[in-house]
């Protein structure tokens, strides 16, 4: 019986982990992400390369780099190693990375 209490314990402890991952996850609404893209498009910017950061969803970007806004979205970008990273403000990590 202890066994299955212990198992039973790991697995709430396990579920209760991938919740708190998943809370994490910034998901942008396919609205706002056209509205990203068309913006981007039209208002490009210099890159700007940060040697060994990893552009990754997730990673936070230092207080060095500047984010600009996208009118109407919440989200701020920036073109680093020439690719456009979205970025959360509030947080400044990374949620989407387009090539």
């Amino acid at each position: 019986m202890r066994m299955h209490l212990t198992a039973g314990a790991a697995g709430l402890l396990l579920l209760a982990g991938i919740g708190a991952a998943a809370a994490d996850t910034v998901i942008i609404q396919p609205e706002q992400e056209t509205v990203i893209r068309e913006y981007v498009k039209k208002q490009p910017l210099a890159s700007v390369t940060l040697p060994g950061l990893e552009l990754n969803v997730g990673t936070a970007l230092p207080d060095t780099v500047e984010l600009r806004e996208v009118p109407d979205v919440q989200y701020r970008y920036v073109v680093i190693d020439n690719r456009t990273v979205v970025v959360d403000p509030g947080t400044r990590k990374i949620i989407k990375v387009y090539e």
